[in-house]
């Protein structure tokens, strides 16, 4: 495709907000981020964003450099708030049941069984101090409203806050907690349900019902995500009045991204259309592909409270992704899968940004 003219687009309060020159912003990606897919969304004029779930401050920090080596573009840093719901632990009786649980999948990779580690996150103040350390252009949260000092002293370091709502009362809340602009999350989104004042299932709001309530009940910039894949999708939201739109999946089946390519694959194939939402793979409520795993485990007994499951199953997911088997894999993605037509970056970025008025 020929690459946009941006001096064509009408510049939003979110492109003159985050310093850049598309309003299209990269989902961030809890395990699937990788720095050529962030950097090629913010060289094309958008806003790549890194998501930084489970990552320590040394590993932050490695992220961010690596980030900075690849452009020059602003970029956000993703974050996961505690909820307060987080098991930090429980009895070896009880972790030795969930384990034994997933022993089959284990087995079948050839991988023994995980030990009782000591911590199943690092901590979040040492990832918050390293993120604002980094000093990216914007940071963003999900799971919450960052707390006000941490605001304040990302504002101090000229960073730009953004919130993640699956509801109109999360956005409000997110706005109360001076966050620059809200993103407005549809129940069509891929990957985890990111509700924080009610649980994620009495929290399921579609995007077209999502953004004008928030549009209206906000006065800062309003970003919809969920269910936008081509420039109808793009349209549709700036006609419901978002200043800019949050793409995952369909950046998620680009080349520049760190699925591999059966995941990669799977995106443009027809059971892509078929997603479902699950508790199976992390604990937490999330849309993905249905699979082995979301099948065998669909009895919520069987499943971890998070972030033991999450844990427990990332010990197999990487060995399993890396033989392309999809059966044990996370498979997050939208609703929007369908609509899938490119494969890379920038592609998917010139197709989005015909939707732009």
């Amino acid at each position: 495709m020929t690459p946009p003219d941006f001096t064509a687009f009408r510049s939003t309060p979110i492109t003159e907000l985050l310093g850049i020159d598309a309003p299209v912003v990269l989902g961030p990606f809890g395990g699937v981020s990788s720095v050529q897919l962030t950097a090629a969304v913010s060289d094309g004029g958008g806003l790549g964003s890194y998501g930084f779930y489970g990552y320590d401050g040394g590993a932050i920090r490695r992220t961010a450099a690596d980030l900075r080596e690849a452009t020059d573009r602003p970029f956000a840093l993703n974050l996961w708030i505690p909820t307060g719901d987080e098991a930090e632990a429980v009895d070896q009786a009880d972790f030795d049941r969930f384990t034994g649980l997933l022993k089959p999948y284990f087995e079948e990779l050839g991988i023994p069984l995980p030990e009782m580690p000591s911590r199943y996150l690092p901590d979040y103040g040492e990832q918050v101090e390293a993120t604002l350390e980094a000093s990216p252009a914007v940071v963003s949260f999900v799971f919450g409203v960052p707390a006000p000092q941490v605001v304040e002293d990302a504002h101090r370091r000229g960073i730009k806050v953004l919130g993640t709502a699956t509801t109109v009362e999360e956005a409000v809340a997110l706005e109360a907690g001076g966050v620059d602009a809200v993103v407005a999350s549809g129940m069509e989104s891929g990957g985890h349900r990111v509700s924080f004042l009610r649980p994620a299932d009495e929290s399921l709001v579609g995007t077209f019902a999502l953004v004008p309530q928030v549009a209206d009940a906000v006065r800062i910039p309003v970003i919809a995500a969920g269910g936008i894949a081509d420039r109808r999708g793009v349209a549709a939201a700036f006609a419901l009045g978002a200043e800019a739109v949050q793409v995952g999946t369909a950046f998620l089946a680009t080349r520049e991204s760190a699925a591999v390519p059966a995941y990669r694959s799977l995106l443009f194939s027809p059971s892509a259309g078929r997603t479902v939402l699950t508790r199976a793979l992390s604990g937490r409520l999330a849309r993905g592909i249905p699979n082995r795993v979301t099948t065998d485990l669909a009895d919520a007994r069987s499943i971890a409270p998070f972030p033991i499951q999450n844990w427990l199953t990332g010990r197999f997911r990487p060995e399993a992704a890396s033989r392309g088997n999809i059966g044990l894999m996370s498979l997050w993605a939208g609703q929007a899968a369908p609509l899938i037509r490119h494969d890379t970056a920038a592609d998917v970025l010139a197709e989005l940004l015909a939707g732009v008025g």
